[in-house]
């Protein structure tokens, strides 16, 4: 939920901004200075869900500022903290449309507690928030990029679904080379020196449009402005794409560092990609070590088997008693198809749609969004066929 605190008192403000931020999670909160005036000129896309107002002086026509407000913009919320808790003030600031009106000086848990109320009475605590899927190299090589390229494109590839991609491979990354042939005007370090202009149409303008869908954040195209970016630009990043987007696809590298350790924060899922090399194998389970440590749970980690060949000299079975875990999704060998992609920046579900890791890539986007496997035309006509000659 989008939030604003504002207040004439700074240390109030600052104090109120704390308080919100440590509630459990993923709110977007900002301290504006001033009265309600100071936002009677504010752009659609910058309203808040839920506007908290310290100290609004009725007597200077600051509630009938909050109504118009109100007018303008339906969908938000007023929570008011004041010293006036009579009869009047409370008539006064309902017809303005506040919902909650709370002492000035509120217990963190009483403030909290009123900003859940107003969450789940407009429905925003349960409202969708785009799901994070974080990609990571257990070795240099692994193919993670492509997975997590030609993922994003086939989760968008029905229509329904936005999905964006970060490279957050802040010094050679390169994925928005795998899905399409335009230059980035904008890459990720733009956006977080920036950072203060960060809102929905600054962040889409900042991306390669692949689809009308489907969007790349690409990565610095200098390895000197990796430095540009910090943990808590990453924050303020991935909690607005959550809003705007289905899904966020991080294609984090093979580097371990504060930003990229932030970022493996906010993932739903963390899909470490390796093959079936002992190497691999050997990095992966220092990878998994560091995921411990950092008390990421099993269920957030899915360990991704690329290139995988049945007639491997290491199983599958091997592999599930090397990393303790029957949780391995494998995606198939098809290095034709996979060079062609990459070389000619097409989404393999595109140039290769029979393609086994087509199918693969496919099969795992539906299972994250929930949609039903296509019945397959020729079966269909297999199994008429097959019907009308036993009807004979």
């Amino acid at each position: 939920m989008k939030i604003a605190v504002l207040s004439r008192d700074e240390r109030h403000l600052i104090e109120l901004s704390r308080q919100l931020r440590a509630r459990p999670g993923s709110d977007e909160v900002d301290m504006i200075a001033g009265t309600p005036a100071r936002l009677a000129t504010m752009a659609d896309e910058a309203a808040p869900d839920l506007l908290i107002v310290d100290a609004p002086r009725a007597d200077e026509g600051e509630l009938d500022q909050l109504e118009r407000l109100g007018h303008l913009f339906p969908r938000m919320a007023f929570i008011v903290l004041s010293e006036d808790l009579s009869q009047d003030f409370l008539l006064r600031a309902m017809r303005a449309g506040v919902r909650e009106v709370l002492a000035a000086r509120p217990a963190p848990a009483e403030l909290v507690a009123a900003v859940d109320h107003v969450a789940e009475k407009f429905g925003s605590q349960g409202a969708a928030q785009g799901r994070v899927l974080a990609f990571i190299s257990c070795k240099g090589g692994s193919g993670a990029t492509f997975l997590a390229t030609n993922l994003a494109y086939a989760l968008s590839a029905g229509g329904a679904k936005r999905v964006a991609l970060i490279d957050m491979n802040l010094q050679f990354g390169d994925a928005s080379l795998f899905v399409s042939d335009s230059k980035p005007l904008a890459t990720l370090s733009d956006v977080a020196t920036q950072i203060h202009r960060l809102d929905p149409s600054f962040l889409s303008s900042s991306m390669v449009s692949v689809t009308p869908n489907f969007s790349v954040l690409a990565a610095p195209s200098d390895p000197a402005h990796a430095s540009d970016v910090k943990p808590e630009h990453i924050d303020a990043i991935i909690k607005l794409a959550r809003r705007q987007y289905d899904f966020i696809v991080l294609d984090v590298g093979r580097s371990l560092d504060p930003v990229s350790i932030r970022a493996l924060d906010h993932a739903d899922t963390i899909y470490p990609v390796l093959q079936t090399t002992l190497p691999y194998i050997r990095d992966g389970k220092r990878l998994l070590t560091v995921f411990r440590n950092l008390e990421y749970g099993n269920d957030k980690v899915e360990l991704i088997v690329n290139r995988h060949d049945n007639n491997s000299d290491i199983r599958l079975k091997d592999l599930e008693e090397a990393f303790d875990t029957t949780h391995l999704r494998t995606m198939p060998n098809h290095y034709d198809a996979a060079a062609k992609s990459v070389n000619q920046g097409v989404p393999v579900t595109r140039l290769a749609p029979d393609s086994q890791l087509s199918m693969a890539l496919m099969t795992m986007a539906r299972s994250l969004t929930g949609e039903a496997e296509p019945v397959q035309a020729a079966g269909m006509m297999a199994r008429l066929f097959k019907r009308r000659k036993s009807d004979k």
